[in-house]
């Protein structure tokens, strides 16, 4: 059978993660730029940030769309905790927060040696619990996302622990560090980078062997130019699946392009969902996009 016209088999292995039957379905529109989808499977629900109206959206197969939270700080990435809870990345205040069930906001991290966080970026939970995000300046760097300002810190990666009073430097080897997801085991951490730096690997996706809790031995996994890998999340096997500007791109552990999801719109960043956790849903530059796959996402947010 022929692939779909929106998909693109670089390797045969591809084929066998999609439908044939499911194609890339629009689930809502006219957003100016979506990102940080996270699924809340007991809520049956997608939560996603429109950073320039400063909101996060909600989206549910039985209501649609609607408002989450009207004043989201101009927040970016989300993802949950391992109690459940809501970790954001705000833009506007400069900070990572965790939303309590009584609704209350904890801040978790705003600052480090004494100065401002730039602007929070991606943000994923490990198993024990530590909050690791990036920390770059795309926030800070006009009024569309936030509000410019200078920043007082290198662009880096921290972990924060759970009850919000530690934050640790892990890594300070990037130019502009944005999406990140553990694999499975969480024995790799993968950082995509969408800054500038040596010429073999700038724009592209780096991974760290996890050695006593810390990221060491980065290097380049794989190349994303089209124009740069951004959100990132990891299926159950370990496959790699990249955001970029035409779509979403599946790599295996090894680094190996498998295969693209092609979205007519620049994609932000992914995350699997749905019943199954089979379903990928993509933040592109205005829309919500859905494809229901062959495969199963990490059981991580």
């Amino acid at each position: 059978m022929p692939a779909p016209t929106d998909v693109e088999i670089h390797d045969p292995l591809f084929a066998r993660y999609i439908l044939h039957a499911a194609r890339v379905k629009q689930l809502a529109t006219g957003f100016d730029w979506v990102e940080g989808p996270v699924w809340f499977g007991d809520m049956n629900c997608l939560l996603f940030s429109e950073i320039p109206s400063s909101r996060m959206m909600r989206w549910s197969p039985e209501t649609g769309l609607s408002v989450y939270r009207a004043d989201s700080h101009f927040s970016n990435g989300n993802t949950r905790d391992r109690q459940g809870r809501l970790v954001t990345c705000e833009h506007g205040t400069r900070r990572v927060t965790r939303t309590e069930h009584d609704g209350s906001i904890t801040v978790i991290a705003d600052s480090f040696d004494g100065k401002r966080l730039n602007s929070p970026n991606d943000v994923v939970v490990a198993r024990d619990g530590g909050i690791w995000f990036t920390d770059p300046h795309y926030g800070i760097g006009s009024n569309y996302e936030g509000h410019a300002a200078e920043a007082e810190l290198p662009l880096q990666v921290y972990r924060a622990d759970p009850d919000g009073f530690g934050l640790t430097l892990m890594i300070d080897d990037m130019t502009g560090p944005n999406g990140l997801a553990f694999s499975p085991d969480e024995s790799l951490l993968y950082v995509a980078n969408t800054g500038r730096m040596h010429m073999e690997d700038e724009r592209g996706i780096r991974v760290y062997d996890m050695v006593g809790g810390r990221p060491m031995n980065g290097r380049p996994f794989h190349s994303v130019d089209v124009p740069a890998s951004d959100g990132i999340r990891l299926d159950s096997d370990g496959n790699v699946w990249s955001s970029a500007g035409d779509g979403v791109h599946c790599i295996s552990p090894e680094g190996r392009l498998l295969g693209k999801i092609l979205v007519p719109e620049r994609v932000s960043n992914v995350c699997f969902g749905g019943r199954a956790r089979h379903e990928l849903f993509i933040t592109a530059t205005t829309s919500l996009y859905r494809v229901a796959l062959n495969r199963v996402g990490d059981q991580r947010p």
